[in-house]
């Protein structure tokens, strides 16, 4: 089971994954930014914040995201998403609650959406696919400053994910503005980027210019 058709946007263009800001106003802020330079996904993630802050922001740019026509993913906590009613959950190989993909397939329901990190392994594509993923993430596709550590994945992987499966792929790790156009032509439907777009200067142009990125000739 995946989310029903009618309950998803398209999945396409920039997801902003948000930065560990504990400033709830700022990190508002940053989001609003975004989202009035035509983000439509937003990933609400904070490694650090006690679990109290997390729910007061989740909360918060789920309202703000409700108001600019945006789909927000909360990363890590199926709990967190089913409570405040966000629009899915992003998982890791580390944040899986017991039993699996498939909890947390049968926890979201069929409203919601369940993304998964797959690295740069296709067999846990493949798994997450069967379990009900409604998109796959690949990555890191380029040397990320956010997670130094991450696992590579090359740009002939990310086009192997498009060709095996039938659900969106997400490339995420490193992108830019400059090197989204490789990404895009091996196949991803979506770039996740954070440093790149809310290191800006000018975080709604930055995200208008990643738009642009997608618009066909």
């Amino acid at each position: 089971m995946s989310a029903s058709p009618e309950n998803r946007a398209p999945f396409a263009g920039l997801y902003a994954l948000t930065p560990d800001d504990n400033l709830l106003p700022r990190l508002s802020a940053l989001v609003e930014s975004a989202l009035q330079g035509g983000v439509k996904w937003v990933q609400y993630r904070n490694k650090t914040a006690p679990a109290p802050l997390r729910r007061a922001q989740a909360i918060e740019l789920l309202r703000i995201c409700r108001a600019h026509g945006a789909k927000l993913i909360i990363n890590d906590d199926v709990w967190l998403a089913v409570e405040i009613g966000a629009d899915g959950v992003h998982l890791g190989k580390n944040d899986i609650p017991g039993g699996g993909l498939a909890t947390a397939r049968d926890a979201l329901g069929a409203k919601r959406i369940l993304g998964v990190s797959c690295y740069d392994d296709l067999d846990r594509a493949a798994a997450a696919v069967v379990a009900g993923a409604d998109y796959i993430a690949v990555g890191s596709v380029f040397a990320s400053a956010t997670k130094p550590e991450a696992a590579r994945a090359s740009l002939d992987t990310l086009t192997e994910a498009k060709q095996r499966f039938t659900v969106p792929v997400v490339a995420i790790g490193g992108i830019t503005t400059k090197n989204a156009p490789q990404v895009l032509a091996a196949g991803a439907d979506m770039v996740a980027v954070m440093s790149d777009l809310f290191n800006a200067m000018d975080i709604k142009s930055q995200a208008e210019k990643f738009r642009k990125l997608f618009k066909k000739p």
